[in-house]
Formats: C-alpha cells, structure tokens, sequence
C-alpha cells in the first residue's frame, strides 16, 4: 500500500470517528439523556454508602475507597460545573496522549463513547502511558479498575524490580493510610464493589468474555512484549484485562502513543 493510499485511509477513517463523536453529543445526548453516565457517580459518590449501587446501575462507584475519597470533594461542585471540568480535563489528557496525532485519538469511536460517559480509562491510559518510566502511576490503576494492573508483568519478566517495587510499594502505601481510616468502606467495596462485578452481576450490556478468560491472555500478551521489547502490548493487555469489557474501555488503547513516545527508565531522560 503506497503512502498516498495510507494517508487517505488514516484521513477518512478520521473524519469518520469525528463525524461519530459528532453523531453521540448532537444526536444521541439530547435523546437518551445518558451523556456523563460514569462521571455523574464520580461527582454524586457518598462516603457514607459508596457502594449501595451494584455496577453498571446508574450512579454506581465500583472503586476503591481510596478512589471514593479522591472524588468526594466533587460533589462540592454543581452538576453542570463538575461535568464542564471534567470533560475538560479528559480532552486535555486526549491531547497529551495523542501529541501530534490528538485529532485521531479523538476519532477513534471507544473515545468519543469514553467522552460521551465520561468514565476514567483514558486518566488509566495516561497512568499507563507514563508508567514504564514513572511507576508510581500505577498507583491509579491498581487503586481503581484494579486488573489492569496487568501491565505490571512487563517489569516482573524484564526483572526490572525497583520499578515494580516502585509501582507496588507506593500502591501499598496509600491503601495502608486508607485502609487504616476507611476500614468499613474496603469491606464493603469487597463485598458490594468488587465481587458484583467479577460475578458479572451488572444490568448494562458489556462484551461477555469473562476475565477469567481475558486475564491469562492478557499476561502471556504482557509477557510476550515484555521479551521482544513491544510497548504496545501493555495499555492492549490492560484494556483487555478490565473487569468488564465495554466498548468505551478500548479507549485505553490511546495510550500506544504515549507510551512509544516517552522513554523508560533504563532509557535516560525525555
């Protein structure tokens, strides 16, 4: 395929997922009423009782309680301004992780549904993004959607054992302070958060592959990049290994830019 032919087709397929993203906010948002599903229970998530909603239902928070403590202050907001933050913030993150190719970050269709829901895989994308020269961000993964932790096998087959102890000890760290104030809330997130949704027990249609299946996958793709040096197959394991596939979730992938433009530890500085 000659270059004219790549360029027309990366072109078209833009223009396509930009009409599609057009297509979810101008047409679908004013008829179903869903747009900001996810972010609305990031903003309305009580400390009291996070997890009184099994996932998928509306307004449910299915992560921990270190994550329930981080958007608490977001009810101090209205509605309407925590909504224009965050989309905000989520665009910005589209830009960092696209670079020079941000416009097609946007195109491609499971990031304009991630905008459309404003659910958090594209901050997990950039925390995966970073995270092979950065660990600690991994903080964030493990502390949310927590399987996607995956990723972290890439340090454990390239015996890279400061940045895996970097990634977990820092983990560790934040779930003991949290742990040691929110006692109440990690069994009930264990009870009422995490088993529901490895149980499948959701009420929103999501792709029924089970995680049992995905996670070994996932490890031995992990693995695999890890011995022929492929970037890519950490933020497509990660996505692959969330505790429910939906479609919006594939928005991790818009970390492959990032994470094959910024260098690794072992690589010196940026």
């Amino acid at each position: 395929m000659s270059p004219a032919i790549r360029r027309a087709l990366r072109d078209g397929l833009g223009v396509a997922g930009l009409l599609f993203a057009g297509y979810l906010f101008v047409i679908v948002a004013p008829t179903t009423k869903t747009v900001g599903f996810d972010a609305f229970s990031y903003w309305s998530v009580d400390l009291e009782h996070p997890y009184a909603r099994i996932a998928g239902e509306f307004g449910a928070f299915p992560y921990t309680p270190v994550a329930a403590r981080l958007f608490a202050p977001a009810g101090l907001l209205s509605w309407p301004a925590f909504w224009f933050a965050w989309t905000a913030l989520l665009l910005g993150t589209i830009g960092w992780l696209g670079w020079r190719q941000a416009l097609l970050v946007l195109a491609f269709p499971p990031v304009a549904i991630e905008l459309y829901h404003g659910n958090i895989h594209l901050l997990l994308a950039a925390a995966i993004g970073l995270g092979l020269r950065y660990p600690w961000t991994w903080a964030f993964v493990l502390l949310t959607k927590v399987t996607p932790g995956v990723g972290l096998v890439w340090f454990v087959v390239r015996r890279e054992w400061r940045s895996l102890g970097i990634a977990l000890g820092v983990t560790a760290a934040i779930a003991a302070v949290s742990l040691a104030f929110d006692s109440r809330l990690w069994q009930e997130w264990i009870v009422d958060g995490l088993l529901p949704v490895a149980g499948q027990a959701v009420s929103q249609p999501n792709i029924p592959v089970p995680l049992v299946v995905r996670l070994p996958l996932a490890i031995v793709l992990v693995a695999w990049g890890a011995r022929t040096d492929r970037r890519w197959t950490v933020p497509v394991a990660a996505a692959f290994s969330l505790p429910l596939m939906w479609l919006a979730g594939l928005s991790i992938l818009a970390a492959i830019p990032a994470i094959e433009r910024i260098p690794t530890r072992d690589e010196g500085p940026e």
